[in-house]
């Protein structure tokens, strides 16, 4: 049977670029992604936040009311509580009290399949909770002086700190070290020249199933919140015969919280690292603009904001009419109309990202030896080969290859290289 939780919005009364009906819409589809209820809601406009419950009095009355009448099980805000004041008001209303982020801690730990994945979530957790643990009476203060007072060295919630900040370090360390690892085979993927691309965008926009469709993958999808948190990485064959790798990563939120983002540093350096990035937008979602700003802010604090970018505008085949889209194409430019579920117009798609990754590439001529056919390799995977010529010991080839590539082959060059343009 699914909790019946009572949504409470707080509403600073500046937020004019993102309304409280778009905050309490995105709590609600929360909410059901962890089987939750949503039976009603409440706006409470707030000034200046109290100590005590973070709302006035006269809003904390209604809210009880509300939970009586609705037999609530659950309240949820939309604001971060402090420890203190999550305690207070599960005693004012008798009824188990949680935030928007512990809402997303959730999602999380339910959609975490991979080992990495859920020490992320765990690590996500245990930042979100340390400062908030809190003793539960005079017998877990600190000891101090005097007669009577000599307690046995260390409190439960000491202990429980000291415990909670060693997990927190061991998690950041085993994080660390899977880090590693990837920046491992991204070596290895310029070393090969291989493009990265990675998907961003705001959490259910469409990114997996555009992943699908761009490397004939069969990831699994679904509709919902936050449904992709392990990083996922397919190759994908362009329209020039030359290969990228494409990189699906976790889905953006309005004000993700930081320890978050914290939290999934490591994946997010798929992100940090790529060659291109697909900001992929739900254009048939009624606040596109407003997420496209949410993602852009979540960028800015990855220090990505200024990165080779196409908009990819997704879901075409769910607008009602798709006369405006050039419009939106030059608005976002560069930018790409297409439908990832249907394959409307991906064509388009990996034609400009073609044109964007290799659009720096020198075209050279080479005479290359016979024993050394791994550079052959090399430039029919990674260069676009115009013409070739087998002599008895060496061969005469004519490509265009990247400039990463073309110093490799300088040793072999026969003639002039010139951008191609």
């Amino acid at each position: 049977m699914s909790e019946k939780v009572l949504l409470v919005g707080v509403d600073w009364g500046r937020k004019e670029d993102w309304p409280m009906e778009q905050t309490l819409n995105e709590l609600k589809d929360l909410v059901k992604a962890c089987q939750g209820e949503p039976v009603d809601s409440i706006v409470c406009r707030v000034a200046r936040p109290t100590p005590n419950f973070l709302i006035g009095s006269g809003k904390l009355k209604e809210i009880i009311d509300l939970c009586q009448s609705q037999k609530v099980d659950t309240v949820i805000f939309s604001h971060d509580l402090k420890g203190s004041q999550q305690r207070n008001l599960e005693e004012a209303l008798q009824r188990k009290t949680v935030d928007r982020t512990q809402l997303i801690l959730d999602i999380f730990a339910r959609r975490a399949k991979s080992r990495e994945g859920k020490m992320q979530v765990e690590l996500a957790q245990l930042q979100y909770l340390l400062p908030r643990l809190v003793g539960k009476g005079i017998e877990l203060s600190r000891p101090g002086g005097g007669i009577g007072t000599l307690g046995p060295g260390e409190t439960k919630l000491e202990t429980d700190r000291r415990r909670i900040s060693a997990r927190i370090t061991r998690l950041k360390q085993d994080l660390k070290d899977l880090s590693l690892e990837r920046q491992i085979k991204r070596k290895k993927r310029k070393e090969n020249a291989l493009p990265t691309v990675a998907l961003v965008g705001y959490t259910s926009a469409g990114k997996s199933t555009l992943l699908n469709r761009l490397t004939q993958s069969d990831q699994p999808t679904r509709a919902g919140l936050f449904t992709t948190l392990d990083p996922i990485a397919r190759q994908c064959l362009l329209p020039n015969q030359q290969r990228a790798i494409i990189s699906d990563t976790v889905g953006f939120m309005h004000e993700l919280p930081h320890h978050l983002i914290e939290a999934f540093h490591a994946t997010l350096e798929e992100v940090q690292e790529a060659d291109l990035l697909l900001l992929v937008l739900d254009v048939s979602h009624p606040n596109f603009r407003s997420r496209h700003e949410a993602v852009g802010d979540v960028l800015r604090e990855l220090d990505c904001r200024d990165k080779l970018r196409i908009t990819v505008l997704n879901k075409i085949d769910c607008l009602p009419d798709k006369e405006g889209l050039l419009a939106l194409e030059a608005n976002f430019d560069p930018a790409v109309a297409i439908s990832g579920l249907t394959g409307e117009n991906v064509t388009g798609l990996l034609e400009k990202m073609t044109g964007l990754l290799f659009r720096g590439l020198l075209r050279v001529e080479l005479k290359i030896p016979l024993e050394r056919m791994d550079l052959m390799n090399l430039i029919h995977r990674q260069g676009q080969v115009h013409s070739l010529k087998y002599f008895s010991r060496w061969v005469r080839v004519v490509a265009s290859v990247s400039p990463e590539i073309a110093g490799r082959l300088r040793a072999y060059a026969i003639g002039p290289s010139e951008i191609q343009r």
